[in-house]
């Protein structure tokens, strides 16, 4: 499992895979406008600073297959840190896995990745979100892309901690 380190103020940044997991099969063709649409279209914070795995963001992501078996489904995380001087969010530097496959385009999957942080200077707090990209491809060709941010309300089928916890943004600090 790869780790990196990287400073942004007092907050540092090292990722861990969590592995995709399968959801319910589908049985016919799906548009790609249909795929931005889909209920199993979402991102989640699924591992806020719980007390056994302190200082650790989690994203989780969820995405439609396009039910053709020849095509593979790509995620990629990010995590986004809400500047407050500026309002508006912006991507932590550091904190983003590359885009890997999750499996065949058949079904719906999840998958996810941790980020451990070193924990801010006393007195700081970092509000944190999640933005997960998409991606449908048919062999190197891209045929899907669509990105979401973290919400609250979603069932992560693994790595939820407390299990079935569920968030838009995380605080650490």
């Amino acid at each position: 499992m790869a780790k990196s380190r990287l400073l942004l103020g007092s907050l540092a940044v090292s990722g861990a895979l969590v592995p995709a997991s399968a959801l319910a099969s589908t049985s016919a063709l799906v548009a790609p406008g249909a795929l931005r649409a889909s209920r199993n279209l979402w991102a989640t914070i699924d591992v806020c600073n719980p007390p056994h795995q302190r200082n650790t963001v989690g994203i989780r992501g969820s995405m439609p297959g396009d039910r053709r078996p020849t095509d593979t489904m790509f995620m990629r995380f990010r995590l986004q840190f809400m500047d407050t001087s500026a309002r508006h969010w912006v991507d932590l530097a550091g904190a983003a896995s590359e885009y890997f496959s999750v499996g065949n385009a058949r079904t719906a999957r999840q998958a996810g990745r941790s980020f451990v942080l070193v924990p801010p200077t006393r007195g700081n707090a970092f509000t944190l979100r999640g933005v997960v990209s998409y991606q449908w491809r048919h062999g190197s060709r891209i045929i899907a892309a669509l990105s979401r941010t973290t919400g609250a309300g979603h069932e992560s089928l693994a790595g939820a901690d407390p299990p079935n916890f569920s968030a838009a943004t995380c605080q650490i600090g």
